[in-house]
């Protein structure tokens, strides 16, 4: 099992609505073929940090990872959340998987996600402070 994490915090600008159609479109996501289990809500976490809400998936193995990437419903929506994100958190990711190679792998599969989709890495750079964690 890999489990994949992001927390983050909306935009100033962002609206109730906004804030909601965003939940909205994650748990769609979360509930693609290729996902175990996830939940979407508020991050519980240190108030400091300003973070105030949490995504978090299970996906069986690299190649659920895979599909769930390239998810027609995962593309599809991060169009609509990302323009509304100041903070995203990504990770930190953990899983049972002995593979030592398993982080190399996992990188290499979000690059090639880089290079297939050229406007998502663009979107991507729209968010004000990103960091991997």
């Amino acid at each position: 099992m890999i489990v994949h994490q992001l927390r983050f915090k909306f935009r100033e600008d962002a609206t109730e609505e906004h804030k909601e159609a965003v939940l909205a479109l994650m748990r769609r996501t979360a509930s693609v073929e290729s996902v175990s289990f996830g939940i979407v809500g508020r991050h519980l976490g240190d108030p400091s940090e300003g973070l105030t809400h949490a995504y978090c998936v299970g996906l069986a193995d690299i190649d659920a990872v895979e599909r769930y990437m390239h998810d027609p419903v995962h593309l599809a929506g991060d169009p609509q959340i990302i323009p509304h994100l100041d903070t995203l958190v990504i990770g930190p990711d953990a899983s049972d998987d002995p593979d030592p190679e398993l982080a190399g792998k996992l990188q290499a599969l979000h690059e090639r996600k880089l290079a297939e989709y050229p406007e998502w890495a663009r979107l991507m750079g729209t968010i004000p402070q990103v960091r991997i964690a």
